[in-house]
């Protein structure tokens, strides 16, 4: 696999009519690969820095799939007397369903099933962020999107996502090969690396789309967590 340049093929999960127990499962494996690879730390990571001392929260993340970073951020907050309202957006109908299904957001979430540029809010959320989801996008794509995320969040916004580097490719490979029994995870894993973003390719998006500050740190396991903050 050749990972100089992005890919831009597309993965199994953008396509349409999966049936429904196919994308649970998908969720269910990529909640177990983000909590045992780190990927819930750097969301936790990302809400805290915008977060700071408030003690009243409303969060947003754009291409939610089945809530299961929304859980995290939840289950973060009440331990430390936080209120926390969740906004979920994703385009899939399916996905929203399995986060409807997440007891520990009942009551403390929206859910909307539309593209998220489309989305209307009653109110604008504090923070919005974007977990494994920019990979799905070309550059030109999220030249649009950050400006969006920047313009309907009060306080700032995050993005958690794949770098490009061939070890990282090779493991979730072999790692989904050896224990996932979806097909969308073995086949959308190793591809999602190989759409996901080096640093420069970051730092060239924000530019172009008019940033002057923007915090972008490596984490474990080969990702990347994007941080603006107005003011």
């Amino acid at each position: 696999m050749n990972l100089t340049h992005r890919s831009y093929q597309k993965e199994l999960l953008d396509e349409d009519h999966i049936p429904f127990p196919d994308i649970l499962r998908n969720m269910q494996e990529l909640d177990f690969i983000n909590t045992w690879l780190g990927g819930h730390g750097i969301t936790i990571s990302g809400f805290k820095e915008l977060l700071r001392d408030k003690k009243k929260i409303h969060v947003c993340e754009i291409g939610c799939g089945g809530g299961d970073n929304l859980v995290t951020i939840t289950r973060w907050c009440l331990k430390r007397d936080i209120e926390v309202h969740c906004t979920g957006i994703d385009i899939k109908k399916e996905c929203i369903e399995v986060a409807s299904r997440q007891p520990a957001l009942s009551g403390r979430i929206t859910l909307i099933t539309s593209d998220y540029a489309e989305a209307v809010f009653r109110t604008q959320p504090d923070i919005i962020f974007s977990s494994l989801f920019c990979h799905h996008f070309t550059e030109e794509e999220l030249d649009g999107q950050v400006k969006w995320m920047k313009d309907n969040a009060k306080t700032g916004f995050f993005i958690n996502d794949l770098q490009r580097n061939k070890l990282a490719y090779y493991l979730i490979k072999w790692l989904t090969a050896l224990f996932s029994s979806s097909y969308l995870v073995k086949n959308d894993a190793p591809l999602s690396v190989a759409r996901g973003f080096h640093k420069k390719e970051w730092l060239k998006i924000f530019k172009d789309a008019g940033f002057h500050k923007i915090n972008i740190r490596w984490k474990w396991a080969f990702r990347y967590l994007i941080v603006y903050r107005h003011g």
